[in-house]
């Protein structure tokens, strides 16, 4: 958990040099409750808004008898696919006066909403049927079934992926920078990036840590009360009917991709002719693309290296030690990148001054951020494996490390699977850390575009936007895989 605990030591030992007057000065003045107050709203809103949108679209595609379920819910995942900075950048460049608070509430929610949908989905796979068939033998009718039973089952799972979207909020950048909306993020960033108010900037940090904390302490209630699980669960579920209201779900289940995909990509079809025209822009792109690809391999390897022990500490040994290693690692999730790249900058100039500059150093700054994406993953697929398996092979005189090797790492796998996709999904679309520690001369994809759109140059923008896209797709469509909605009804 060193990792995790880096940016907050830096943090620790920068806020202690400015001094306790000087930290109660930056501290309790009406710019500091402003930014909270809106910071706090924004996160509210949108994780309200993605656990309404997510927890209906997955009983919808799951529950129900809407036609083609499998085609919906596909496109409902695929808006994880679009970084926060190019949908802001799609939507400003198309709609006139697309700014403000309410613009950044709905492009948070229409990129967010399925960190709650895809996990929902899976609870709903894996949820007992039997427990909803009982209550309706009772008497209880539908609604009655689905907020008494159904939800009560799912409820550790949609608490988890608005979580993350509340944690997500609290640390985007790209969203409410090009809409301008002034949150804790954008403030620490600007101060950092100019240079003018670096103690003001550690300070906002630490009340952003604060404001962590406190929701991962209101997540961590919900996973101990009503969560009744089957793993392994097979017996399909008793399908809603709609009736009447087919028409409006569909619709609905319609309108919210198509804003969330259709306007960035009418943006960007109209923008790309004139990017991929330019002389020498496929060759940039290309090699762009081998960048991202590249340092979000890394990545990746990392953070999953990482997360495993600690995923199988959380499954096998759950306790007050697995809990707290659990929730440090979140808290540095909701940190903005700037602030873990400048932690590592720290680390890496005073500690390991061989991985300054390196790509690696990037890929250490990606396992601080995402780490709980891939712990939730190799967690959750562990939890589901029966322990008595491993136990058998123990006692038939295999040693831990042949029982790992060949009994709990395959039961892990799926697990590590969707942890490695989610992970490399958020590295690719990752933007300031990647602008503060990537090699010098190194470019990616989400740096390029930065850089291009920072000028207002689209066209040139319009080829980085669209492959980065295009690539997180792929990622996005496996983790709809691992939840069960490319198989089923079509």
């Amino acid at each position: 958990m060193a990792v995790a605990l880096l940016p907050l030591v830096y943090l620790g030992v920068r806020v202690a040099e400015a001094g306790v007057e000087r930290i109660v000065a930056e501290l309790f003045t009406t710019r500091v409750a402003v930014l909270a107050a809106r910071s706090v709203a924004l996160a509210a809103v949108v994780t309200a808004a993605c656990t309404v949108l997510g927890v209906a679209t997955a009983l919808l595609v799951t529950r129900t008898d809407l036609p083609g379920r499998r085609v919906l819910g596909l496109l409902a995942a695929l808006p994880l696919a679009v970084p926060t900075y190019v949908a802001g950048f799609a939507w400003t460049a198309t709609v006139t006066g697309f700014e403000g608070f309410w613009a950044a509430a709905l492009l948070l929610t229409l990129c967010s909403y399925p960190y709650v949908f895809l996990p929902t989905v899976a609870a709903l796979r894996r949820a007992d049927p039997g427990q909803e068939e009982v209550s309706r033998s009772l008497g209880r009718g539908p609604w009655a079934t689905l907020t008494g039973v159904t939800l009560r089952q799912i409820r550790p799972a949609v608490a988890a992926g608005a979580l993350l979207v509340a944690l997500y909020v609290l640390s985007d950048f790209g969203a409410v920078s090009i809409v301008r909306v002034d949150t804790f993020t954008r403030a620490i960033f600007t101060a950092f990036n100019l240079g003018f108010d670096r103690t003001g900037a550690l300070v906002l940090s630490t009340v952003l840590v604060l404001l962590t904390v406190g929701l991962i302490g209101a997540e961590l209630g919900t996973r101990t009360r009503d969560a009744r699980y089957v793993a392994g669960t097979t017996r399909p579920p008793v399908l809603l009917g709609l009736g009447r209201g087919r028409g409006p779900a569909l619709a609905g289940l319609l309108v919210v991709p198509a804003l969330a995909l259709g306007v960035p990509a009418v943006g960007l079809g109209r923008w790309l002719v004139a990017g991929v025209s330019r002389p020498g822009s496929l060759a940039e792109v290309a090699t762009a693309a081998g960048a991202s690809l590249s340092v979000s391999l890394a990545g990746t390897a990392l953070t999953m290296l990482l997360a495993l022990p600690l995923g199988l500490l959380t499954a096998r040994a759950p306790g007050p030690v697995a809990t707290v290693l659990d929730r440090l690692s979140y808290v540095a999730h909701a940190l903005p990148g700037v602030v873990i790249g400048l932690s590592l900058v720290f680390f890496a100039v005073n500690v390991a001054y061989p991985l300054y500059q390196s790509v690696w150093l990037l890929a250490l700054a990606y396992a601080t951020l995402f780490l709980p994406l891939a712990v939730g993953a190799v967690a959750a697929a562990a939890a589901q494996s029966p322990p008595a398996v491993e136990e058998a092979a123990r006692s038939l005189g295999r040693g831990p490390v042949t029982v790992f090797r060949t009994v709990t790492l395959p039961l892990t796998l799926p697990g590590i699977g969707a942890g490695a996709a989610l992970t490399f999904l958020t590295c690719m679309k990752e933007l300031p850390a990647t602008l503060l520690l990537r090699p010098t001369g190194m470019d990616t994809l989400a740096t390029e575009l930065w850089t291009h759109t920072g000028t207002a140059a689209y066209a040139a923008a319009a080829p980085y936007a669209a492959l980065l896209v295009a690539l997180a797709a792929v990622p996005t469509w496996l983790l709809a895989a691992r939840t069960g909605l490319t198989g089923g009804a079509r």
